[in-house]
């Protein structure tokens, strides 16, 4: 065994370049048996490895590329079952900033130098409220909740739940006013320990989970726990690389608090929203930091993982992303239902899923968990920028011009004016966690169905449009108040 890790180790300085640093390597359990001496054998190559506690993945970054001949000896050792790049993984671009003419944007901006730069702490973790009483006085700004019957359909929600949605994203404003009291609270980090300190800021992994003072979810990007939505500067976005503030946008649609006299409310406005940052400010992330947040969405109770994230069909072989596949088969195999974006399409034009040869993923990937979602206009028209896919593409959802939470305990439709030129929320990254709040509506309501029972019934549920008929399974949009009497 010693000879062959010894051998492994060397073979990583020979041959041509590859063309990555960055790779995930799953191990045979011969070779996770010896993962200490892998680690040791392989660091010695001037590597990091880390164990991501998952059917045997590992992590391995180089400081120098892996050569050609080299990384195809690491696949043929009998202790490795499969290697491949950590993939990059993204927030799905806005399709109004890519029609921004770049030039004269950056022109105006180093004329204006005053614009709004991204927070640069993470803020302290509010405790709950007591919530007031109240209409909502923003809500009818979302057309989409008007859209989908969303009053109606609460009249039979219960008005307490334990259901819980991850919004596996880039963060989120935890301070935000319409939020806060949704936040999911991990009951093993709340409350005071045997000395009499706070659970949630004593620096003990109080519950054995991993996370030390995991109180409202985690951040994978720092690793630490304040999981708090950083916004890129106007510059970043514009350059369409920024974060927007994109996952605290999306966790208002799935639950803001409804009835307290605050801004809006979500499609579920009474169940828990579980914080998980995975993507930067630049709204990067990688493949093994999605499947840690996926993993501890899952381990810690998360219902429905709500995802706005993946490839636009621009990464090579992403449908290869072996690592991704299996950890939302592990989403699977605990029932917890994968919501994904259909995807923006290319340059803002969208495409089929099931026909493209680089169709959106997540959302493409042929598993039975994933509900992928389309997204849909006020005039239930399909976005002009949503991919689609009889297939592969289950539901619409309102996904354009989306009225919502934003970072500061702000609200709006539009990421920023500029140049005389709005830039609305649109994007399948918006009709997702409009299904994903929908399911964890219904789920609430019906706590002994199955994952299977909750996707069907919001598939049968749809009403259809003619701008879907053929596009998407259902061959058309949500409707809550239709999905709550099915």
């Amino acid at each position: 065994m010693k000879k062959t890790l010894i051998s492994l180790a060397a073979l990583l300085t020979i041959g041509q370049m590859a063309q990555a640093k960055d790779y995930l390597v799953q191990l045979t359990p011969e070779g996770m048996q010896s993962f200490e001496q892998f680690k040791v054998m392989v660091s010695g190559q001037d590597s990091a490895v880390e164990n991501l506690e998952f059917n045997n993945w590992v992590q391995v970054k180089m400081q120098d590329e892996l050569t050609v001949q080299s990384l195809q000896s690491l696949k043929n050792s009998k202790l490795v079952k499969h290697v491949q790049p950590n993939y990059k993984l993204s927030l799905l671009k806005n399709p109004n900033l890519l029609k921004l003419n770049q030039q004269q944007a950056l022109k105006e901006l180093a004329k204006n130098q005053k614009e709004a730069q991204k927070a640069s702490d993470n803020p302290a973790i509010p405790a709950p409220t007591r919530p007031g009483s109240g209409s909502d006085p923003l809500f009818d700004k979302q057309w989409g909740m008007l859209d989908i019957e969303a009053k109606n359909a609460w009249k039979s929600a219960p008005k307490q739940t334990e259901m819980v949605v991850a919004v596996i994203d880039t963060g989120v404003d935890y301070t935000h006013e319409d939020l806060v009291d949704n936040l999911w609270r991990n009951p093993g980090e709340t409350g005071q320990d045997a000395q009499g300190r706070d659970k949630a800021t004593n620096g003990i992994d109080d519950d054995n989970n991993g996370f030390v003072d995991d109180s409202i979810g985690w951040d994978f990007v720092t690793n630490d726990n304040k999981p708090y939505d950083l916004k890129a500067s106007m510059f970043e976005m514009i350059m369409g690389g920024g974060n927007p503030g994109h996952g605290t946008h999306c966790a208002g649609n799935v639950a803001a608090r409804g009835d307290n006299g605050k801004g809006v409310a979500g499609v579920a406005p009474n169940v828990k929203i579980m914080s998980i940052r995975f993507l930067s400010e630049k709204g990067q992330g990688t493949t093994a930091d999605a499947i840690k947040s996926v993993k501890y969405a899952v381990d810690n109770g998360a219902h429905i993982l709500s995802n706005s994230w993946g490839s636009e069909g621009e990464d090579n072989n992403s449908a290869e992303n072996k690592a991704l596949k299996d950890i939302i088969r592990y989403s699977q195999s605990e029932g917890r239902l994968f919501v994904a974006a259909a995807g923006n399409g290319r340059q803002g034009g969208g495409y089929n899923n099931d026909t493209d040869s680089k169709p959106a993923f997540p959302a493409s990937y042929d598993m039975d968990i994933i509900v992928s979602v389309a997204a849909i206009d006020a005039n239930d028209a399909l976005g002009s920028f949503s991919n689609w896919g009889k297939r592969t593409v289950d539901i619409g959802a309102p996904g354009v011009k989306v009225f919502s939470t934003t970072v500061g305990s702000k609200y709006d439709d539009k990421v920023m004016s500029f140049l005389g030129q709005d830039i609305y929320w649109d994007g399948t990254s918006m009709a997702t966690p409009h299904v994903a709040g929908a399911a964890a509506l219904y789920w609430s309501t019906y706590p002994n169905k199955s994952w299977q029972e909750v996707k069907q019934a919001l598939i049968s549920s749809a009403v259809e449009v003619p701008a879907l008929r053929g596009k998407v399974s259902s061959d058309g949009k949500l409707n809550v108040n239709r999905l709550m009497t099915y």
